[in-house]
């Protein structure tokens, strides 16, 4: 489905991304896990139109889209909830949550925004509820499942997450986690960027790790949480021993 083929990234001599290739296939939950500062949510800015690269190319179903703009890659079928959530504090989440189809508009087809809305308020009862809350407002929890919703209102066919779980208790992580299962289910394919490695590679079906701009190695994702040698040299030792 996606497919990243030897991406660079420079910025005047610093060389952020080195070489980057990996591929999504069709209905898979992918996690690319590594330290801050190692090239994944750059890369993840590649996908979706925001960094041009130096070099190497992007294709989204057989179509390159390495040179397209943001609107048109959101057109294509991939929608990007960034690290950070970046919402529009001001503005409710109604508003949020509208903003996320404002492609969609232009055709005037409100009875199927209608129907990706009610479909984000099943998954996150708590935004309907909320809904003419202003976002800022929202807790760290709340503000998460936004972005996340914010983003499938663009009917990904590729959904892009950032660090979902930055900043969130265990237990909302757990929903969190849930939540991108169930979009598997229903047939969203997800590229996920996480710092949580152990709680990313038990969703995943595949995985890539990622040091200084370079992947590094890749598998099943089952593989590498069972795999001392991968946990201790990427992955850190508090990550063996939350293992064992």
């Amino acid at each position: 489905m996606l497919e990243v083929r030897g991406v660079n990234i420079f910025y005047g001599p610093a060389h952020t991304l080195r070489d980057v290739s990996m591929e999504v296939h069709r209905g898979e939950i992918v996690s690319l896990i590594g330290s801050n500062g190692a090239g994944k949510s750059t890369l993840l800015h590649v996908i979706s139109g925001m960094i041009r690269p130096s070099s190497g190319e992007i294709h989204l179903e057989g179509m390159e889209i390495t040179h397209k703009k943001p609107d048109r890659i959101v057109n294509l079928g991939i929608s990007h909830a960034p690290e950070g959530r970046q919402l529009f504090g001001p503005l409710t989440v109604l508003e949020n949550l509208e903003l996320g189809a404002y492609l969609r508009f232009r055709w005037r087809n409100n009875d199927e925004i209608g129907r990706s809305l009610d479909r984000v308020f099943e998954i996150f009862p708590r935004l309907q509820e909320r809904k003419d809350q202003a976002a800022g407002t929202l807790s760290g929890g709340e503000q998460q499942m936004l972005a996340i919703g914010r983003a499938l209102m663009g009917k990904p066919k590729l959904l892009l997450l950032d660090e979902p779980s930055l900043g969130l208790s265990p237990l909302l992580v757990s929903e969190i986690f849930e939540v991108i299962q169930r979009l598997k289910r229903e047939g969203v394919t997800v590229l996920l960027v996480e710092q949580n490695a152990i709680a990313a590679l038990k969703i995943a079906d595949r995985a890539y790790v990622m040091e200084n701009g370079a992947i590094t190695i890749e598998g099943r994702a089952l593989d590498m949480i069972h795999e001392d040698r991968i946990i201790k040299a990427y992955l850190g030792t508090r990550l063996h021993e939350e293992k064992r």
